[in-house]
């Protein structure tokens, strides 16, 4: 892409926005859908970004937060939740932090499983009876969220209750919840005609999502025997039938 002499590089998530970052110190990136560009240490603060990347993000930790309450909340008994996840990504010890914090106050234990691709799943859910963990949760990555569609196929084999970003839900998985990636993709213009009329991206504030979509798949419930409570199902954006 740099090759291309492009005057904007965009990119969306963690993984491609540190990449591109790492690959060049000129040319301006704007970047969408990273979880905590701060803790990522892709910005210096979300005020005044500070260097050439700029663009939106959301807090991590609080997605993943939210994402374990609602398995909670559906399935009371859960006392151990894996963590599914690429053990490449370099954002992982983060999120993990952020995690152990809300699983502390929710008295959950959380159990790492590791998936570098597709391959690695079967034997990645198959590991559930001797890690004994009740649900899952993925953490995003470029990689994992390529093949939700595989995960959720592993996950329903297993009759293992899972949540992730919305598309979880919209590829057969229990919970999805995340920010509207499409929101962020209409904003990322904005940024881009500011940067080629003359601004800089270490003063162009980074927006922080405001749109979250909230997706239950209701089949996948009652495949799993997990009657969801009502006060899930009035919080959901859509509501898989």
């Amino acid at each position: 892409m740099i090759q291309l002499r492009g005057e904007v590089l965009v990119t969306q998530g963690t993984t491609a926005t540190r990449a591109a970052k790492d690959a060049t110190s000129t040319i301006p990136i704007v970047m969408l859908a990273v979880g905590d560009a701060i803790v990522a240490g892709l910005v210096a603060s979300l005020g005044r970004p500070g260097g050439g990347v700029t663009g939106s993000t959301f807090l991590g930790p609080l997605l993943y937060a939210k994402q374990l309450e609602m398995l909670k909340h559906a399935i009371p008994r859960i006392e151990r939740i894996a963590v599914l996840m690429n053990p490449d990504n370099p954002i992982n010890e983060a999120v993990l932090r952020g995690m152990e914090d809300t699983a502390r106050a929710m008295k959950i234990s959380l159990t790492q499983i590791e998936a570098r691709g597709v391959a690695d799943l079967p034997e990645a859910f198959s590991s559930r009876a001797h890690h004994r963990v009740d649900a899952f949760v993925v953490i995003a990555d470029p990689i994992l969220n390529a093949n939700l569609i595989a995960i959720a196929d592993q996950a329903m084999r297993q009759r293992f209750p899972g949540a992730s970003g919305w598309e979880f839900a919209e590829s057969g998985g229990l919970f999805g919840y995340g920010p509207n990636i499409n929101e962020l993709w209409a904003r990322a213009p904005r940024f881009v005609d500011k940067i080629l009329n003359g601004a800089q991206p270490a003063d162009l504030p980074v927006e922080q999502a405001t749109k979250f979509e909230f997706v239950i798949d209701l089949k996948t419930a009652k495949a799993l025997g997990i009657a969801v409570p009502q006060s899930l199902l009035l919080r959901a954006d859509e509501v898989i039938q």
